[in-house]
């Protein structure tokens, strides 16, 4: 079946529900993997940015009014239109980005329940209330205003969903700003939007990071920053939070430990899941398991058919439903990767398979990495900085006091996961990795509701969950006396 994208020629900054003409630059959004030309997309800066502000500030009053019932509506009805045009956005996703679209398509089914998990903790986001001498004490939650958000480009679906979604359910209104590399799929989201929310709910401003984030980032009208990209990054966006005192939450890069105990279960499961946490996305996330510690006993097996696995894997173009292994977003992203590899091999890691570049006949444009796999030492730069590309960091061990140190070991925390068939093993080992979430026996485990969020330089605050509520969201205080009290300061008058 042939799919109509349906693009736009251009696309400019979204505003009150309607792209804006473009009255400056542009960038051409490409495809990935074959180079041809998909839209031409506003380089958006300060003055486009405070059109969105004003925008958002403008239906911020209206918004927070909104009964949470009706904001629930809202998103059940834009999860539903998500879900109609999944297909179409996966596409455009693949094409955009370069990941296959079985991944792709994924990523927009975690947006609907994303939309759909929102609608209902709208309704559920409560404060709390209790007596106090002669009166009573009442705490509630109000939204912030207008939230700037910034988006990174490996998974525009879901990362969308993750910062509009909690942020209107709360009752704040939204400008947010996707990545240069994957603007595409956010814009028609914003086509679908505007049948949905009321003008100026939510607003979005292509551009580059210099410079409509940075606008984004200082404007004295954003009341809460949200962010999600690399540490370096993250750094900048809450010194520019810190400067004007506004609260800012931060979801960031990560060099995730896998651990596999020598009694795990099913080993070729246990491959086939070790071989997922390392190429889902074509290693370009943030939570991808780079670092698989994997016990002695075991060693040689898990290792002989990991390579063996990694060796199968189709690598091809993104729209072709059989391709294992996709293209990365971009030239420079390949030339990173490609350079890692370099620094393993001089580091005097072994190259087990992989570390080329792969030519795709009609996708000359891409940069396909085969699927990579070192026997490194957890002190080598491959196993301590992230890659974000198609490469594994095997790591023996025999000690477990000494596991856990290396697991540790780097400036990350946010995820990790192991595989055991001991109770003890699992939630001993749990408690004592630096890591917001932890999966046993199933890596990217995750489930609506669960908090996601890193630890260290992973990031500040937990999406995903009802918690992520609450970093939208003022917690007040209004406390009510039945009647004045007994004087204080002054005499009783006559």
């Amino acid at each position: 079946m042939t799919i109509d994208l349906d693009l736009r020629a251009s696309y400019g900054a979204f505003v009150d529900n309607e792209f804006q003409p473009i009255e400056g630059a542009t960038f051409p959004a490409l495809d990935a993997g074959t180079g041809e030309h998909l839209a031409d997309v506003a380089r958006c800066g300060s003055r486009e940015v405070d059109a969105a502000v004003a925008a958002a500030a403008a239906a911020f009053p209206a918004w927070r009014a909104t009964p949470a019932e009706d904001r629930a509506a809202m998103l059940l009805r834009l999860a539903d239109a998500v879900e109609r045009n999944q297909s179409r956005l996966a596409l455009l996703d693949a094409r955009d980005v370069g990941r296959t679209v079985t991944e792709t398509a994924l990523d927009h089914r975690f947006a609907i329940n994303q939309y759909r998990y929102f609608a209902a903790a709208a309704v559920t986001h409560e404060g709390w209330a209790r007596p106090i001498p002669n009166g009573y004490l009442v705490a509630k939650r109000e939204p912030y205003g207008v939230c700037g958000q910034i988006i990174p480009w490996n998974v525009p679906g879901i990362m969308a969903a993750f910062k509009i979604a909690p942020a209107v359910a709360a009752g704040n209104t939204v400008v947010l700003k996707p990545d240069e590399n994957a603007s595409l799929s956010t814009l028609e989201l914003a086509r679908l939007i505007a049948d949905v929310f009321p003008p100026g709910v939510v607003n979005i401003v292509p551009g580059l990071g210099e410079e409509a984030g940075a606008a984004l980032t200082a404007h004295p009208g954003v009341a809460k920053l949200a962010f999600t990209g690399s540490s370096e990054v993250g750094r900048t966006v809450s010194a520019a939070g810190a400067r004007r005192l506004v609260p800012v939450s931060l979801e960031l890069g990560g060099k995730s430990p896998n651990i596999v105990f020598p009694d795990a279960d099913r080993i070729d499961a246990v491959v086939d899941n070790a071989a997922f946490a390392a190429m889902y996305c074509n290693g370009q996330s943030c939570l991808a398991g780079t670092r698989l510690f994997v016990h002695d006993d075991v060693y040689d097996t898990v290792v002989d058919k990991l390579v063996a696995g990694f060796r199968r894997v189709r690598v091809g173009p993104a729209t072709d439903p059989t391709t294992g292994l996709s293209g990365l977003v971009s030239e420079e992203q390949g030339r990173k990767v490609l350079g890692y590899i370099d620094k393993g091999v001089s580091e005097g890691a072994t190259l087990l398979t992989g570390g080329g570049r792969v030519e795709v006949a009609g996708h000359e444009h891409g940069h396909f990495i085969e699927p990579t796999i070192f026997e490194a030492r957890n002190d080598m730069t491959i196993a301590q900085e992230e890659i974000f590309g198609p490469v594994l960091s095997v790591i023996r061990w025999d000690d477990y006091e000494t596991m856990i140190a290396e697991a540790n070991g780097v400036r990350y925390g946010l995820a990790a996961g192991l595989y055991t068939s001991s109770l003890r093993n699992a939630m001993e080992t749990a408690d004592r990795l630096e890591a917001g979430s932890v999966w046993i026996n199933s890596y990217f485990n995750l489930a609506s509701g669960a908090p996601f969020g890193g630890f260290k330089e992973s990031g500040i605050g937990s999406e995903y969950c009802h918690e992520t509520l609450n970093m939208y969201t003022h917690l007040k205080s209004v406390t009510v006396q039945n009647e004045p009290g007994d004087p204080f300061f002054l005499p009783a008058g006559d």
